[in-house]
């Protein structure tokens, strides 16, 4: 056979395909949790849990009603007037003596600091004397001593006579009048008689 024709190729001389990738899962086999680690997760979560319950209910808890607000000494303490002592004056300075009683009407104490009254020609003291102390829910009898510097200046009649008394607690210090009843003051004017004579003018 003559003649060159053309070259045939020696079999397929086409690029072949590259093979397929297969792909391969990375997950692998599975691995567990050891049992320590899922009790000691359990334990976190129960405490946690616990924790959060009991906020709630510290929350979410009755609160009780405040206490009441103390009163001021003069809403919760009272004076009494019991009776009266008028002494032989003949020998003595002109004085004499009443008896009353403070009660505290209220659980706090009371403290009597002072007790005076309005005439300038009497002065007054006190058997205990001021400061004085009433406990809560008592009383106490307090004997009152006038002694009369100058019978001019006193009342010849006392219509309603009254003391002045300061009084403290733990919310206050309060001054406060007290009028003691007719039946005070129709006995302040005869002892004032008695211990003046004629004193009056």
């Amino acid at each position: 056979m003559s003649g060159i024709g053309p070259v045939e190729p020696d079999g397929d001389t086409r690029p072949l395909d590259p093979p397929p990738v297969v792909a391969r899962s990375r997950s692998g086999p599975r691995t567990r949790m050891p049992r320590r680690h899922r009790r000691a997760t359990a334990a976190a979560f129960l405490a946690v849990a616990v924790l959060a319950a009991g906020a709630l209910l510290y929350l979410t808890r009755p609160r009780p009603e405040p206490p009441p607000e103390l009163r001021f000494p003069s809403q919760t303490t009272s004076f009494r007037y019991l009776y009266m002592q008028v002494r032989d004056t003949r020998t003595t300075a002109p004085e004499f003596e009443f008896t009353i009683q403070a009660l505290a009407e209220s659980d706090a104490p009371v403290t009597v600091l002072s007790i005076s009254q309005p005439y300038a020609g009497l002065s007054l003291t006190s058997r205990p004397a001021t400061p004085l102390r009433v406990k809560g829910g008592g009383s106490r009898k307090i004997a009152v001593i006038v002694r009369v510097s100058e019978c001019g200046k006193v009342p010849r009649n006392a219509g309603l006579p009254f003391v002045d008394v300061t009084l403290r607690n733990t919310r206050a210090k309060e001054a406060h009048s007290y009028i003691l009843g007719a039946r005070y003051a129709r006995d302040l004017s005869m002892a004032l008689k008695v211990a003046c004579g004629n004193g009056f003018r």
